[in-house]
């Protein structure tokens, strides 16, 4: 089991840990595991990129487990709230996605979100 733990403050959502293989199919026919990594790659690739922000995040080559902290999706991080929410929604969004494939995923994936101030 993918267990996701999604991190906020005051409201915002500015990071996310992933840990543990979802154990959904075989390595390479895990289409649970591939839109993960997907998603995942989307939203470092966002910041970096279309955002112009910078992201902190580390891959685990062994294990696959991922840590992501995007400061620049925090008020007193970031001075441009476009920016700030912008950052901040697409981390909600992959919440919001993750939590749609609870549905049908239950038994492969768990999502929480805690507060937790950095």
């Amino acid at each position: 089991m993918t267990t996701v733990t999604f991190y906020k403050s005051g409201g915002f959502y500015y990071g996310f840990e992933e840990q543990g293989h979802t154990g959904f199919a075989d390595a390479g026919d895990d289409i649970l595991c591939s839109a993960l990594s997907a998603m995942t790659m989307l939203i470092i690739n966002s910041i970096e990129v279309s955002y112009a922000a910078s992201v902190d995040y580390t891959i685990d080559e062994k294990t696959s487990d991922i840590k992501l902290i995007a400061k620049s999706a925090l008020p007193k991080y970031e001075k441009d709230e476009k920016k700030q929410f912008a950052i901040s929604g697409l981390i909600q969004a992959y919440f919001l996605q993750l939590m749609d494939l609870l549905e049908e995923y239950y038994d492969y994936l768990d999502v929480r979100e805690i507060e937790k101030e950095i």
